[in-house]
């Protein structure tokens, strides 16, 4: 099923947050995008398209993109809202900001056009 309908996991990342002057460390975000992905995962973990995107092991493709700034990963967010696509906005804790969205895995046909205007993540 999964090679006639390749599935893929989308995550957004912040970029600005690398810049000045927020300058967070690579580590912290990575960490954003692994929470935020886990979470998506954990919360759809019944889904059939999640099964069979963990199911890939060493192949699993996930692809990651960069939002501009926070702004621009809400209006993702109300994007994917109004599209009912499955997603978690990873909201860091305890300064409360918005860093991330990861989609649950999705074939990339059904996602890719509310993604396209974003960059992979340099």
């Amino acid at each position: 099923m999964a090679a006639a309908r390749p599935l893929v996991q989308y995550v957004v990342l912040r970029g600005d947050l690398r810049r000045e002057p927020l300058s967070w460390p690579l580590g912290a975000l990575v960490a954003q995008a692994c929470h935020a992905a886990l979470a998506v995962v954990h919360a759809h973990r019944d889904h059939p398209d999640t099964a069979a995107y963990l199911a890939q092991g060493g192949s699993m493709r996930t692809v990651v993109l960069e939002a501009l700034d926070e702004c621009a990963l809400t209006a993702l967010t109300e994007t994917l809202q109004q599209n009912n696509i499955d997603h978690n906005l990873w909201v860091e804790q305890p300064e409360n900001i918005a860093t991330c969205i990861a989609l649950r895995p999705y074939p990339k046909k059904q996602v890719h056009q509310h993604l396209k205007k974003f960059k992979l993540l340099k």
